[in-house]
């Protein structure tokens, strides 16, 4: 694959990146006619770097409905395959879930890619199963797979239950491949069901933000159910991992106003002592307070799948990709998620006041009682965490301001907003 092709794939994450070269550095051939796993990797000329991309082809091209090359990545994990490569290979592992969302032969089942995706894959097999497939092989144990795979087996039912995975060995490292995740019938994501809501009936918004607010709690007691669990600890955090959050928040601060210009730069110039301070002080005072446990790491409406029930399912366990995998793994407060889940529903009001249908609602009325309904939800916030909480989203507006200023400037007033808000400004 050339360069040009490569940056052209959604998939491809490091499109800013000046490429060197593309190679193939691996072959695995797939147990269907003309089917293989091809693992490409891309050098880049500014820091010498390189990743590597997986790549099914089915005779030398992408995979169409019905070639047969997801089932066959599917029937590898289900038979816990060993598909060798030239220089590494691909394992399969399957679950105890895999054989009750199985609904008859894999060779049987309909392929269907969906066309909505990003980083990575997703395909439809039949009417049960999604088939996911990470295109970034990244070194490590991949928190998707391997917190949807601890919420499966906790018993934790509202992520989907996972039947098995799919990873790539080379040189003694793993990457995660691809996993089989039960399919979860919904009629759109939480984002869309939030704008519908007040679209119709604020009130029933509301609803929404407790529904939310109850799962989340729920998740959270489930990703801490097992604090014996090497991956998985649920304890007081520690002073390093405190001082990790400041560095953090400091750092999203910092670029934050390196990404803005004029009156938006001037404004937050002003406001960066405060919000220094208030980094400093809140997380200084943190150590021994705060809990920690796995959390979602990147949660937001858009992460929730709706259930026809009227209730929903977390999926995307990635973490925030711009972090590295091994950060995306570690231990963080609970309330990081709940951070941004805050700021998600801000988000969706002010979409919303700013339609042509807005009809005088009252975003700041309403975002005043959907706080309070996701937090009510949630089982409420101590006393002595409030301030932590407001911190994270302290935090994570900072990086909402430097995301807007790069991608949608015309939306940096959202985020803007409530740095001012949240800080007192």
């Amino acid at each position: 694959m050339r360069p040009e092709e490569l940056v052209e794939r959604r998939w491809f994450r490091s499109k800013q990146r000046p490429i060197a070269s593309v190679t193939e550095a691996d072959r695995a051939p797939l147990r269907t006619p003309g089917g293989a796993l091809v693992v490409l990797e891309v050098a880049y000329r500014d820091d010498g770097g390189a990743d590597r991309y997986l790549v099914p082809l089915v005779d030398e091209h992408e995979p169409a409905d019905g070639d047969g090359a997801w089932r066959a990545i599917a029937r590898a994990m289900a038979d816990t395959a060993e598909l060798p490569g030239r220089g590494g290979r691909f394992l399969g592992l399957r679950t105890e879930a895999m054989e009750g969302l199985l609904d008859g032969p894999i060779e049987r089942l309909i392929e269907r890619r969906l066309s909505v995706e990003q980083s990575n894959t997703s395909v439809l097999l039949g009417d049960r199963l999604i088939l996911k497939l990470y295109r970034l092989l990244e070194p490590g144990d991949n928190p998707d797979v391997e917190i949807s795979a601890f919420l499966t087996d906790a018993g934790f039912a509202d992520t989907p239950a996972v039947a098995g995975s799919l990873a790539y060995e080379v040189d003694g490292t793993r990457a995660a491949a691809a996993m089989l995740q039960a399919f979860v019938p919904s009629t759109g994501d939480g984002w869309a069901a939030m704008l519908a809501a007040l679209a119709g009936d604020p009130q029933r918004a509301l609803v929404v933000a407790t529904t939310v607010g109850d799962l989340t709690a729920r998740m959270h007691r489930a990703l801490a159910s097992r604090p014996d669990h090497p991956a998985f600890p649920s304890r007081a955090a520690t002073p390093e991992e405190t001082a990790a959050w400041r560095a953090s928040a400091e750092r999203q601060l910092a670029q934050a106003v390196t990404a803005v210009r004029g009156d938006a730069h001037d404004r937050l110039m002003e406001l960066a002592p405060r919000i220094t301070a208030r980094f400093a002080d809140t997380f200084g005072a943190a150590g021994g307070e705060a809990a920690v446990s796995r959390i979602h790491g990147d949660y937001h409406l858009g992460q929730l799948l709706a259930r026809p029930d009227g209730g929903f399912a977390v999926i995307d366990f990635e973490g925030e990709p711009a972090r590295p995998l091994a950060e995306r793994r570690e231990p963080s407060s609970p309330l990081r998620d709940v951070a941004g889940m805050l700021r998600s529903l801000d988000y969706a009001a002010r979409t919303v006041a700013a339609g042509p249908h807005a009809d005088g609602f009252d975003a700041d009325a309403w975002l005043f009682e959907a706080r309070a309904a996701l937090l009510d939800g949630y089982g409420g916030i101590a006393a002595d965490q409030q301030g932590l909480l407001d911190a994270f989203e302290l935090e994570k507006a900072c990086y909402e301001v430097r995301y807007e200023a790069n991608n949608r400037p015309g939306w940096l007033w959202l985020p803007l907003a409530a740095v001012e808000r949240l800080i007192g400004g």
